[in-house]
């Protein structure tokens, strides 16, 4: 069981142990203060008892348990014993919240009623009467409520769109709002002209808890830095580095839209929020309402790249892990070289993410039991649980999961049959944007309405007027997956510098003909700019170099890691092996690499390399505040009185707080030992881990 699950049980034993005594006429065992603290106690219980049910989805029972909380408020008010005013705001508040879910407009318009009777600014609360005045066909009250609404938080994106629902049903004039292009901010006072010149003042005030502060602990200067939001336009998959500028102690010549980090704090959090592991909305506001989440298979491909494709689930599973596809003999069963699986039955859908390494991510089928957020023991050394873990296992099955619940289980499978659908033209998939289609077409046929590719030698189109296929006299058309209609796309404009994004014309986006004379540089349709963010990134300079590497992708064998391999000049080599897909071999997920044969896995499961990232991950390295372990697991006594003189050499630890780091990070170390044996990532006679050897003797 999970900290959070034993936190929660505990905290319900301590509920029905209160319950049952209050409904006793026992005398409480102690002082009135006592008492107090205890019925107190009892209701803040309740409260987040009740808020971890609500975020469940089971509505019905957290009215029951804001209801039992608030009774049990009144009850104390009986014996003179005061419980906060705030408290029983949000629990009023989070009650009409729940009744709103459940579809109980009257209570809901009540509850919301009593919470701004405490607290007349609740902007939750005047959000959720709007919406019960709304669904009551009361419009005009309810658009007065959320006009004060939009005055307490003018950004927030459901408050702006309830007020635009009601303004047209009412026929008031919508009116574009104004955006302040500074902000000043009460809790970080600037004390310079540089980015880091600024101090924390911890004061008592109510604001919309919208900026994010970090620091790292036992450092020698434990100041709070402001941590921006994580740049996301750009592509950039790599890490994360300080800005050249605020590292040489000068002022950012790209402030306010830099993508570089400005402090370590910065370097951290930016790595943890992409990699799902914590969510700013959460930590801002956690109990607040949360946004709808429209998520997409080309969306979610777009930010993590790969494909979808279905792989044997019986040998995904084995131990170890078998990449196996249909069977070219017979596409009814899977790939494996002795059993064959009945691969329909068997199949299961796995993202492929081809980079340096050659990664696969299961998605399970969606359930509604799906908890959604990332399991900690997978995202460490594994679960133990594996398929039956009701916790994502990677942050792409999270999007997927979340994607699925919101707008069906169907549409991800049918991307999955389409990915690895032998007759779909594999180009389309591994190159380009992942939401776009791509094809060379004839410009003067397709002027005409017809859609003729070149003939097989590439010197004409194939259409019956043979026209002469040169750069000048082709055009490319790319179709989105939303849209599904083909759509052409101008060069990428000249215009130097190139722009961070490109935006849409105005006049395009408004449903009219683009007035610019000449050559409009802002794109004139959403496939338009996504191609031209591909060619961006990639380098891809004009469109005759995209119809070079577009050729390049029709041969058979192409992958995006061989072209990169040949356009960096053999800097970087790749082995046949790291792409061997075509036969069934054993697969290491912890390196990411496939094996062809008995004797090939062998040899990688033996070598030092290998046995390095058993143990250590990049990420591993900033959870430890203390020295690597040993193999000696005492305290020195000359460290404790002062006579120490080997300090970093010292074999023995150096306090008590070490000594405990070093048993947690050897029982770390040892379940991810264990997990890897569990997948036969280690030979079972093998015992020689190097510097990791000391994990096998036991602690004097």
């Amino acid at each position: 069981m999970s900290a959070t699950g034993q936190d929660r049980s505990s905290r319900w034993q301590d509920i029905q142990k209160g319950l049952q005594f209050i409904q006793s006429t026992l005398p409480f065992p102690g002082t009135q203060e006592q008492y107090e603290v205890f019925i107190q106690s009892l209701v803040r219980n309740l409260f987040g008892e009740a808020n971890d049910v609500f975020l469940e989805g089971e509505w019905a029972r957290s009215v029951e348990l804001y209801t039992e909380s608030l009774n049990i408020a009144e009850y104390a008010e009986s014996e003179d014993i005061i419980i906060s005013q705030d408290l029983k705001e949000k629990l009023y508040a989070n009650r009409a919240a729940s009744y709103l879910n459940i579809g109980l407009h009257d209570q809901a318009l009540e509850d919301s009623e009593k919470a701004l009777q405490l607290n007349e600014s609740n902007y939750r609360a005047l959000y959720r009467k709007a919406r019960c005045l709304k669904e009551m066909g009361r419009h005009q009250e309810a658009y007065e409520v959320v006009a004060k609404c939009s005055m307490a938080v003018p950004q927030d994106t459901h408050v702006i769109e309830m007020t635009q629902e009601l303004a047209k049903m009412l026929g008031l004039k919508i009116r574009k709002a104004y955006v302040r292009s500074k902000v000043l901010y009460h809790l970080i006072v600037f004390t310079g002209p540089g980015v880091l010149d600024y101090a924390y003042h911890p004061e008592d005030h109510k604001c919309k808890k919208d900026l994010l502060l970090g620091r790292t602990k036992h450092s020698e200067l434990p100041t709070w830095k402001f941590i921006r939001p994580r740049p996301t336009k750009n592509q950039y998959m790599g890490p994360y580095y300080i800005c050249k500028d605020v590292a040489m102690g000068q002022e950012c010549r790209y402030f306010g839209h830099c993508t570089f980090a400005y402090c370590q704090e910065e370097i951290d959090v930016w790595t943890l929020e992409r990699k799902g592991f914590i969510c700013r909305e959460n930590l801002c506001d956690p109990y607040g309402s949360k946004p709808k989440i429209n998520l997409t298979v080309p969306k979610i491909l777009q930010e993590h790249h790969g494909i979808f494709m279905f792989l044997c689930e019986v040998c995904f599973d084995h131990k170890p892990r078998i990449i196996s596809k249909t069977s070219k003999d017979n596409p009814g069963l899977c790939f494996h070289p002795v059993t064959k699986h009945a691969f329909e039955e068997k199949k299961c859908l796995v993202h492929n993410l081809r980079d340096k390494t050659v990664r696969y991510s299961k998605i399970r089928p969606y359930i509604p039991h799906c908890q959604m957020d990332l399991c900690r023991h997978e995202v460490r050394y594994g679960c133990q649980r594996e398929d039956f873990c009701f916790y994502a296992h990677s942050l792409i099955e999270l999007k997927v999961w979340m994607m699925q619940s919101e707008r069906g289980v169907t549409e991800i499978l049918e991307y999955g049959c389409c990915c690895s659908c032998p007759e779909m033209s594999y180009d389309i998939i591994i190159f380009g944007p992942a939401n776009l289609k791509m094809q060379f077409v004839c410009a003067q046929c397709w002027r005409n309405g017809q859609v003729s590719e070149p003939d097989k030698n590439k010197k004409y189109c194939s259409a019956k007027a043979r026209h002469p296929w040169s750069k000048e006299r082709r055009v490319v058309l790319v179709s989105s997956v939303e849209r599904k209609k083909w759509t052409t796309v101008r060069p990428l404009p000249t215009k130097k510098p190139i722009p961070a994004q490109f935006d849409i014309c105005l006049h395009v986006a408004a449903g009219k003909k683009c007035q610019y004379i000449g050559n409009c540089t802002f794109a004139h349709s959403t496939e338009e700019r996504d191609l031209w963010t591909f060619m961006k990134d990639n380098n891809i300079a004009d469109m005759e170099q995209l119809y070079e590497m577009w050729l390049q992708s029709q041969k058979p064998g192409w992958s995006e890691e061989s072209s990169s391999a040949t356009r960096e000049n053999g800097k970087q080599i790749h082995m046949p092996t790291d792409y061997a897909e075509e036969v069934a071999g054993n697969h290491c997920w912890l390196c990411g690499k496939n094996c062809n044969s008995d004797k090939q896995w062998q040899q990688h499961i033996t070598s030092e390399k290998h046995k390095e990232r058993v143990f250590n991950s990049e990420d591993d390295q900033n959870c430890w505040q203390y020295r690597f372990p040993t193999g000696t697991f005492r305290v020195c006594e000359r460290f404790l009185k002062g006579t120490c003189t080997e300090e970093e050499l010292c074999k023995l630890a150096h306090g008590d707080e070490e000594l405990k780091e070093w048993k947690d990070r050897r029982e770390f170390l040892l379940m991810k030992l264990a997990k890897a044996r569990k997948d036969h990532l280690i030979a079972p006679n093998d015992n020689d881990f190097g510097k990791y050897s000391f994990l096998l003797k036991d602690i004097k």
